[in-house]
């Protein structure tokens, strides 16, 4: 592989490393400024996650997403459906079986916050062409894909204890 070329993955492995420790920051500050804890924030933004990909989470796996005991999911998610950041739904395709939503309140909480963040980033944006934009999020897939695909790794190879 051409030197530059690694030295571009290099600098995009760098970048996604400082991306995720700004989202870290700014999550810590969500929960300070929302009364909630870090792991509420986390799974605030997992529920949110997989609900905007159409794959919405039952509390079984937000807790194996967090690596948290059963005891420990059961008062998150109740804590969380009693402050209006979440509720239960039951899943259209399996009537058995309980999602997890992100109610009103929890989404107009998060849009609050997060707006300003939304015109920073259309600021930054605003000078880069769409083909540009279009490159990026397929650089952004495949990098998420690649995280996927390790955290899986790492899944399966992960042992009880």
């Amino acid at each position: 592989m051409p030197a530059d070329r690694l030295a571009l993955e290099s600098a995009l492995a760098d970048d996604l490393r400082a991306m995720n420790a700004e989202s870290d920051r700014i999550g810590r500050h969500f929960a300070a400024r929302h009364d909630v804890t870090v792991n509420d924030f986390r799974a605030l933004l997992y529920v949110t996650v997989a609900e905007t990909a159409g794959t919405p989470l039952t509390a079984g796996e937000l807790r194996r997403l967090l690596g948290l005991s059963g005891a420990a999911i059961t008062y998150l998610v109740d804590r969380m459906i009693d402050a209006g950041h979440f509720r239960r739904e039951s899943d259209p395709a399996d009537r058995r079986k309980v999602i997890l939503r992100v109610a009103d309140r929890g989404m107009a909480v998060a849009r609050g916050f997060f707006a300003p963040l939304g015109r920073h980033t259309h600021r930054a944006l605003a000078g880069l062409p769409d083909a540009e934009l279009a490159a990026a999020h397929r650089t952004f897939t495949a990098l998420i894909d690649a995280m996927r695909a390790f955290g899986a790794e790492l899944d399966g190879g992960a042992t009880s204890s």
